[in-house]
């Protein structure tokens, strides 16, 4: 051997197991003429290799700039080893496992190219077939029981592999090899399609076929996918959505739709560069659209708003199934996919779940073997204007909701720690648990308030456990003393602490951007208990993420709710009680003849004081504004009052209503309550809706803004975190970051998780963690 020889240990973590990376590493070896081994170990992906200095240099070239389309690398270690003299070759050992690990586990990831072509080769054995995979695509948190990933620990264990595919599952050189969903129409997982019964109707290609035409006659098809099913028809067809939308008791929030591709969706909506990559990578989320002047589907899709939720297909079935679809219809041919549950449901997994619980909405199942080990519902995005200069996209993604094709992909911490629990809070729940200097926040869980979701929430604790291998040390609640994560927090054998909801927004949003000194959050939303025991959403925060100091600075104005939860569901309440209290003339706002009636006990209710808790909410606000406007009395979904007011924006209108910070009793408040009577004054005036909705919301991104500079002013910090529902709302996530960034102040926002309450559960576990490391608990 010659003295020139030298041989060095590399331990590779991150996103490094089942994305092809040890394939990518052998060939890289023998590109290079090195000899040594590559395996999958507990610690990541250990990589021995010899050779010359310069060759040994190439191979570390190749390890920086050449990874494969999913591998990841988190950390790299380096050591020099004793060189082997008998060494000849280099070569893939097989996996060894152990306690704990440093591997993350790939998202779900959408059909790549290679396989597409595959998929749509008449001459290739995997022709239409809708499982069709390799080590650059397909399913993987979904499938995967435990770490390493290797077939035996996934769902597709039952399903032996082929001379073919085995051929191509152990040839280091195939892109499939060791693709542990590998298969094919010969070995792999089938579909096939039954009535309302239960009998089988239809098998594989001919299952999808029959599929296609059935939901071109208008009927209703629950689906199973990839991380559970959804619920499908014919988006063009006012008849079959309307149909979906009553049997699913979901009769107006926005459905989303997939196409055949992206110059589908352009033919539907307002598709820039930006959005164009999005629907077309890896992750394929629904992504949140402008509709076009030529938007032609069914007005019952979308209709409170200008946006329509567009996705492409992102597994073999999808294509297969539109491929098919498309044949029949006129292009863009476009299909209905909804999350398969009923309303406040979780989304349906298995088949025998499936057919009990969808029956009543679907007219045929389309069922397949391969089971889903995880449920997980689709990921929604948005893309507005970044408003900061430093950053290179003019465009940035906003969260609506963070599922497949993101998660488990953790979110990166400023520094280790032990590892606890974030419960997350009531509505849009996640749950979210650390590992070192990472946090995985899990995927969208959906609203706790039944014991099917609780159900759910407690299968994912125990999945992200078991995956990532840790023992956490304490459990993080909200304060709500009603929650079913407080309640589940509290019986857990764990000791537990409690964080007040809009503590657990800025904290979210600080640990997103690795901000650990003191910052001014302003959490907007709809409903969070507070530490006096009153209901806040219009918050203004000192936290200081290093110390744990935190103080509630300023809030917006009280109003009251008549009748406590009734008034979230309907809006007019709050808008009467605004009048009542301000005594503002009655002709404010006009009531049916129903109503009308009713408003008379609600007075009632007002005078006395019964239930009719005070909020300082900032979502309610919107309700109350929308609900004087005539805009929408009543919701049937969260939010609706809020998009319908935005939605008539008259963005010609330049004034706005004043709104100033003032200096109350104990803590200073934004005056929102002068802000209503100015509108109040307006309505009366016959002012039109859309320009007092603009002024509203113009008034309140400057008062917001320059209540946030006076504060961060007061105490000497420069920075503001911004989260909460509300700023999902697109006029204040674009504006008012705008607004603050002209003080000079240094603005955060949420671009890993949803502002929603999606983020809370990141909060709690990251101000749980600290708490640890500091003793305080």
């Amino acid at each position: 051997m010659s003295k020139n020889i030298i041989r060095k240990k590399l331990t590779v973590t991150g996103q490094v197991q089942g994305v092809g990376f040890r394939p990518f590493i052998y060939r890289t070896a023998l590109e290079n003429n090195i000899t040594g081994s590559v395996k999958n170990s507990p610690e990541g992906v250990i990589i021995e290799i010899q050779g010359t200095d310069a060759q040994l240099s190439s191979f570390r070239d190749s390890l920086d700039n050449d990874l494969p389309r999913l591998a990841r690398i988190i950390t790299l270690k380096v050591d020099e080893s004793t060189p082997q003299t008998k060494e000849k070759e280099f070569q893939i050992l097989a996996s060894t496992s152990g306690e704990g690990h440093s591997v993350l586990i790939s998202p779900d990831v959408a059909t790549c190219p290679d396989c597409f072509a595959d998929m749509n080769d008449p001459a290739n054995r995997r022709y239409n077939y809708p499982f069709t995979n390799c080590t650059n695509c397909g399913p993987r948190y979904t499938i995967t029981r435990s770490i390493p990933y290797d077939r035996p620990v996934t769902s597709m264990s039952c399903f032996p592999m082929c001379e073919d595919c085995m051929h191509e599952y152990t040839d280091p050189l195939d892109r499939r090899f060791h693709a542990q969903p590998n298969a094919c129409p010969e070995c792999g997982p089938k579909v096939w399609l039954a009535d309302k019964d239960g009998n089988t109707i239809a098998k594989e290609n001919e299952a999808l076929e029959m599929l296609a035409a059935k939901l071109a006659e208008g009927q209703i098809a629950a689906i199973k996918g990839l991380g559970g099913f959804h619920l499908a028809c014919d988006a063009s067809s006012s008849t079959a959505v309307s149909a979906l939308r009553e049997r699913k008791n979901r009769p107006e929030k926005p459905l989303a739709v997939m196409v055949m591709d992206p110059d589908h969706a352009a033919m539907l909506a307002a598709v820039s560069e930006t959005d164009r990559k999005i629907l077309e990578g890896l992750e394929r989320p629904i992504v949140l659209l402008p509709k076009s002047e030529n938007f032609n589907l069914a007005p019952e899709v979308a209709p409170d708003t200008e946006l329509i939720g567009i996705m492409v297909p992102y597994t073999p079935l999808h294509h297969v199934l539109m491929k098919f679809y498309s044949k029949l219809k006129t292009e863009p041919a476009s299909l209905i996919m909804t999350s398969g549950n009923m309303s406040s449901d979780p989304i349906s997994l298995g088949n025998r779940e499936a057919f009990s619980r969808l029956n009543g909405i679907a007219d045929v199942f389309l069922f397949h073997n391969r089971d889903i080990l995880i449920r997980v519902d689709d990921s929604v995005v948005t893309t507005i204007p970044e408003f900061d200069k430093n950053k290179t996209e003019e465009k940035r993604i906003m969260f609506m909701r963070r599922a497949r094709g993101y998660v488990p992909s953790p979110v990166f911490l400023t520094a280790g720690g032990p590892s606890v629990i974030g419960t997350g809070p009531e509505l849009k729940n996640t749950l979210c648990i650390t590992k070192d200097n990472q946090a995985f926040v899990s995927q969208h869980i959906g609203d706790m308030q039944n014991l099917e979701t609780l159900e759910f929430w407690k299968e994912i604790r125990t999945h992200l456990t078991g995956i990532l291998k840790v023992s956490p040390e304490l459990i993080i609640r909200d304060l709500h003393p009603d929650y079913m994560t407080t309640n589940a927090a509290i019986d857990d054998k764990l000791p537990s602490i409690a964080l007040q909801h809009h503590f657990a927004h800025i904290h979210s949003v600080l640990a997103e951007n690795m901000h650990a000194g003191p910052a001014i959050g302003i959490a907007l939303d709809g409903t969070g208990f507070g530490e006096d025991n009153t209901i806040w959403g219009g918050e203004f925060l000192y936290v200081n993420p290093d110390t744990l100091d935190q103080q509630r600075l300023a809030h917006f104005s009280n109003i009251r709710l008549p009748g406590g939860e009734a008034a979230v569901r309907e809006p007019w309440r709050i808008a009467q009680g605004i009048i009542t209290d301000l005594n503002l003339p009655a002709e404010t706002m006009k009531l049916d003849a129903d109503l009308e009636k009713n408003a008379s006990f609600l007075k009632q209710m007002l005078s006395k004081n019964i239930n009719c808790p005070a909020t300082s909410s900032c979502g309610r606000l919107f309700d109350a504004v929308s609900a004087m406007c005539g805009l929408c009395s009543k919701i049937s979904y969260e939010g609706q009052a809020a998009i319908i007011l935005e939605k008539i924006q008259d963005q010609s209108e330049k004034k706005y209503y004043e709104c100033q910070l003032i200096k109350s009793a104990e803590m200073f408040e934004l005056d929102t309550a002068s802000m209503l009577k100015l509108i109040s004054k307006d309505i009366r005036q016959k002012i039109s809706p859309a320009v007092i909705s603009r002024k509203f919301h113009l008034g309140l991104i400057k008062g917001v803004a320059e209540a946030a500079h006076f504060l961060c002013e007061k105490m000497n910090v420069n920075t503001v975190g911004l989260s909460g529902g509300v700023m999902q709302n697109r006029t204040i996530a674009i504006e008012l970051p705008r607004e603050l960034s002209r003080y000079g102040l240094n603005v955060l926002v949420h671009r890993q998780l949803p502002p929603n309450d999606g983020c809370i559960s990141l909060g709690q576990a990251v101000y749980g963690q600290r708490m640890k490391q500091l003793g305080k608990i």
